[in-house]
Order: C-alpha cells, then structure tokens, then sequence
C-alpha cells in the first residue's frame, strides 16, 4: 500500500477531510485518508445539526458541485427547518437537526463506497519535504508515505488543549488525544501560527428533563430537503426540539465559579467565536439581560442524549451541574458530560492562495479550522475546494476558484485569504454583497455546471438542474406574457387590499406586488391549469416567484457585480514590487506585500488598501 505515490493525502477526517477525499478521488486522483481514529470519521464535534443562516446556503453549494455534505444531511435527518421565511429569499436557509451517530455512520459507508479512496489509521506527526515542496507524510510510528500533493484539515487537534475549570489536558476533542509535530515543523518552514478557542455545553439525560416546562420547537409543517438529487427524500416524520431560558438565579449560580473559570482567571489567553460564546462569557458581556434562550436538541431519533445549546461553557463542571439543575424543566437533570472549551492551533490564513495551497510550500493545502474557520460548513465548504483543486493540480491543469458574486464559498475563502482572522470566522448573509444572486433556491443552476465539469456532478444532475431551470423560465415568460382581466383578479386584489386594475394587465405586473402570493394567483384558472398542466413542482413554483418578485433587485446585482468583476481580469503580477510605489500609503504597500492578491479586485479588498491607492496602483501597472 505505501510503495505506490498518492495523488492527494488528506490529514484528518472531519467535515473538511472528508469532503476533500471524496472530491479528490471521484475526480480520478489516487487519495488516502489518513486520520487517528476511524471512528470518527465525520464526527460532529459539537452541536447535531447542519445548515443555519449563511449556513445553509453554503451545505446547497456543496450539494449543487457533488459534494456529499447535503446528501448525508438529507439521509441523517430528524428535523428540517427554513430560517427566515418572514424575510425575503435572499435571507432564507435550511436548517436540519441531525442523527449525530447515522450522520458520521452515512459519511463513512459513502466514503467506503468511493472508488480510488484508501484509509489508514494513525496520527500523522509531519511533513516530508523536498526543498520547498510537500512529497508525503510520515506519522507517529515512522511509516512513510508518498504523496503529490497534501490537505491537512486537522480541526482542533494541532497542540489542542482541553480546559474544564482549573483543569486542563491534552486532547483534539473529548476522549481523543492532541496532534503534535505538524505546528513545529510548519512553523520552521516559515508559517506564522496563533492560538483559537472554541468551546462546546454539556450532554444531558433526556430521561432527566420535564418537557412539559418548555417550549416545543417543532419542525417546518412541510419540510424541504438540503440535497438537489431525488435519491434523498423529505422528512415524513420529525423530532422536536425544546427551548428554555436561564435566570437571574441561573446566572448567579455561574458567577460564583468564575474565579475558577479558565476564561477569566488567565489560563485561556486564545479568542473565542464572538458569535457564539460561552454562557459565562453572555453574562458577563449582557450582565443587562436576566435571561438568556436555551434550545434542547435531541441527538438522534432513538438516543435519549441530548445537546443544550447555548450553554456552551468551560466552568468547573460542578458548576455546571448546580446552575443547570436550576434552569426550568432542568430541576432533576443528569449529565452525560459537562461542556468543555478547547485551545488549538491554526494558521492566519493570509498565508493562502485563492486555491487554499499555501504560498510558502508547493502542494500543500489547508481547509477547515487550521484556518480560522468555525462550524461544519464552512469547514466543509473548504475540504471541497482544497480536493478538488489539489486533484487538478496533480492533472496539471488550471485550478478552481469561486468568485464573491458565485457563490458564499468564494465569499468565505476570499474573505480569508484577503482580510485573515483573528477570531474563529463564522458566515453570515452580511459578508457576502451579492446575496441576492446567492440564494440557498438557485445554488443549482449557479454551480452544478461546474460541477459538471470538473468531474463531481454527474450527467443526470446536470440534466435535472437544467430541467429545473427551463421549467422555470417558460412559468416566468407565461406571467410576462398571458393578461388577466379586471373582473378575475380584483375580487383577489380587493381581499388583500392591494389595488384594483381597471384594464386588462400582464399577470407579470400583478404578480410583482409584494403582497400577492402564489396562492392569490392560482386563484385565476389559467395559472392553476398551466401548473397542472405541466406538473410543476415546488422548487419550479418558488424559483419562478422569487425571479418576478425580485427581478430588479437581482439585474441591480448583477449589474453591480458585472462591473466589479472586470477588475478581476485585471491580474497583478507574481512578486509584484510594491515598495516601488512611492506614492502608495506605507500601510497599503504593507498589507499587499504581505497578502499578493492576484488581481486588482482583490487587492480593493484587502483591510487598510484605499480606493486611491488602487488608483495609483492601476495607473502605475498601466505604466
């Protein structure tokens, strides 16, 4: 097995390694997996769930290039829901609440069920280098392997460190030992590393709770799906979740452990997730609220575990237990576990091309948290990229990237690599300027041709998607041009006090107002019959609605990202010598001297580049 030359050797197996080897491989490239337990393969570390907002939109994208992350979300399912509904489209995003055992078992049989991915058990301790360039691995007990190119996707394993009260030990997560060797070999190498933290609640007894005290959570009444293919179907059944609160009593009880608490007393010096801290950190950050919102998530259809989030914390866990005995319907509660923060190592991912190989070693790659990130998705989303780009530069050929009006994954990766991070980088719908065109709906017809492409989405995909977006098109030119009379659509108006037309009208025009919905139109007998007429589905329906409802919205956007996108194509070139740009801020000449944006836009994008030192910068290239 170790006598023949990998194409692609991915470290570790989480959300991020295992998108990378399943991408790598079914894009023809000879990949192995290499990973310290197998297990635990695709584990989720902390909460059981998928998607979420910015989240959501990001599993789509996966799901629309032939990734797997949306399938096994679909297959794993105890509950979906689409957050945001009350906003328009663009703000829309799938959630699933998941099966954390069938989750990791689905991820693991797909992978095995991959043709040219092979395994292998053990920690890997670093790196085998020839000059400046990666050819391999080697791991804790001395075995070798050759490898084109490597993907280190080592999540909170590298020196992790584990802090429960004034209690800390080694680990990358609970029950699982730290990664050591690759920090320090990267950072002779010339890497720049820093120190994050993330932190995750306790388990508790299900058995232990009275539901009857909280507040059910159940799921969409018609429940969607994240995968686009039709081998997944939507949930018949579901799970519910609960949610409950804490109190002044509750919090007081904490307080009383902070003098123990390795966030306050000094023993964790690393930055959290800001949008997702720990319940120590809430009440002494919002010492204004008295209350603070508890969701109680099952962690699978038959286990009785279950996950309290928004109490992620690092206090003594006889804290922990004391407070939560307190929390309402939580009176006789059992721990499985108590929650727990984490420190490890990444590397500011400045140090990244847009492909995610590095700058500084030629083959290697990283995706996931060694750069910065947090959450599954986004982890995900950069496994993906790293495989495939790692298995085209094996092919020798050109490699693959996402711009910021194509997808949340470009936004992300050239967020990172752009402005870097200090503090674990979550998505949000706000990062990204173009989030109109990027909805979870069309993620489809925005990708899946790429996909299609490179190898990853397959023909009855493409075909499908291109159905989808045909059937679409023909609803939308039925609208623009079929009229309606007065007399079929005022008593419709005039229910949902909308103004009443007193000529004939394209049904268009009608259907643009912002308070007519689908189901007002169906009232009139000719859109009721041409959707049955030609079988339309839901997706068909919704993608037709969202493109007449929010057709000057998305040619503005478009218009917008046209514009911007032709200094894309205005590429900077390799070493570029900024210091000979004297009439360039010092801090600008800095930042790009550090950052070497490829093309001009990105360099507009770099934190403390102005506007007129891109001018300067396009005259002196013009020059």
């Amino acid at each position: 097995m170790f006598n023949e030359v990998y194409d692609v050797i991915v470290v570790g197996a989480g959300h991020a390694g295992s998108e990378a080897a399943a991408a790598a491989a079914n894009m023809g490239s000879k990949t192995l997996l290499v990973t310290m337990n197998l297990q635990n393969i695709a584990q989720m570390s902390c909460n059981p769930a998928m998607g979420g907002i910015a989240k959501g939109q990001i599993v789509r994208e996966i799901d629309a290039l032939g990734g797997y992350s949306g399938i096994v979300s679909d297959t794993s399912a105890i509950q979906f829901k689409m957050l945001n509904k009350s906003k328009g489209p663009a703000m829309w995003s799938p959630r699933v609440q998941s099966d954390r055992m069938r989750f990791a078992e689905d991820w693991r049989l797909m992978l095995e069920r991959t043709p040219n991915l092979d395994f292998y058990q053990e920690m890997v301790s670093g790196l085998l280098m020839d000059k400046h360039k990666v050819v391999g691995v080697k791991t804790s007990l001395g075995v070798e392997i050759k490898g084109k190119t490597v993907v280190l996707t080592n999540g909170t394993f590298l020196n992790g460190l584990i802090h429960i009260g004034n209690k800390n030990f080694g680990g990358g997560r609970a029950g699982e030992k730290a990664a050591t060797g690759i920090t320090e070999q990267l950072v002779s190498l010339g890497f720049e590393s820093g120190r994050m933290k993330t932190g995750t609640p306790p388990r508790v007894d299900g058995r232990s709770l009275d539901y009857s005290k909280m507040i059910e959570q159940p799921g969409d009444e018609n429940p969607e799906k994240f995968s686009y293919l039709d081998i997944t179907k939507p949930l018949q059944h579901q799970r519910s979740c609960h949610m409950t609160y804490t109190s002044e009593l509750v919090h007081d009880l904490l307080r009383e452990g902070f003098d123990r608490s390795p966030m306050f007393n000094g023993r964790i010096k690393s930055l959290g997730p800001r949008y997702c801290p720990s319940i120590e950190d809430k009440i002494n950050r919002f010492a204004d609220k008295d209350r603070h919102q508890l969701f109680i998530e099952p962690e699978g259809w038959n286990t009785c575990e279950v996950y309290v989030n928004g109490f992620s914390t690092s206090l003594p866990e006889d804290v922990q237990f004391k407070a939560l005995r307190s929390v309402v319907g939580f009176e006789n509660v059992k721990f499985f576990r108590p929650g727990y923060a984490i420190e490890y190592d990444y590397f500011p991912p400045t140090q990244l091309k847009h492909t995610l190989e590095t700058k500084l070693v030629v083959g290697l790659f990283f995706a996931g948290q060694i750069n910065g990130t947090t959450g599954y998705e986004e982890a995900a989303s950069q496994g993906l990229m790293a495989g495939i780009n790692a298995s085209l530069k094996v092919q020798e050929k050109e490699p693959f990237v996402l711009k910021r009006d194509e997808a949340y994954i470009g936004v992300l990766i050239d967020d990172l690599i752009t402005k870097g991070t200090e503090e674990p980088y979550r998505m949000f719908t706000s990062r990204a300027e173009y989030r109109t065109l990027l909805r979870q709906d069309n993620a489809d017809l925005r990708l899946t041709p790429k996909g299609f492409e490179l190898g990853l989405a397959s023909e009855k995909r493409l075909r499908r998607m291109e159905e989808k977006h045909e059937a679409a098109e023909k609803f939308v030119q039925f609208f623009a041009e079929t009229s309606v009379k007065p007399e079929d659509v005022n008593p419709i108006l005039e229910v949902k006090e909308s103004s009443l037309i007193r000529q004939s009208d394209k049904m268009f025009k009608i259907f643009s107002r912002p308070n007519i919905t689908i189901d007002d139109m169906r009232k009139i007998d000719e859109v009721d019959g041409y959707i049955k007429a030609n079988n339309l589905d839901t997706e068909i329906i919704e993608q037709a609605e969202i493109q007449i409802k929010y057709s000057g919205y998305i040619s503005k956007e478009k218009n917008n990202a046209d514009k911007l996108s032709r200094l894309e194509y205005v590429k900077i070139p390799a070493n570029f010598d900024y210091s000979q740009i004297k009439s360039m801020s010092i801090e600008a000449r800095q930042k790009l001297e550090k950052v070497q944006p490829v093309t001009v836009s990105q360099a507009s994008r770099i934190s403390g580049v102005s506007p007129n030192d891109i001018s300067v910068l396009l005259v002196y290239m013009g020059r």
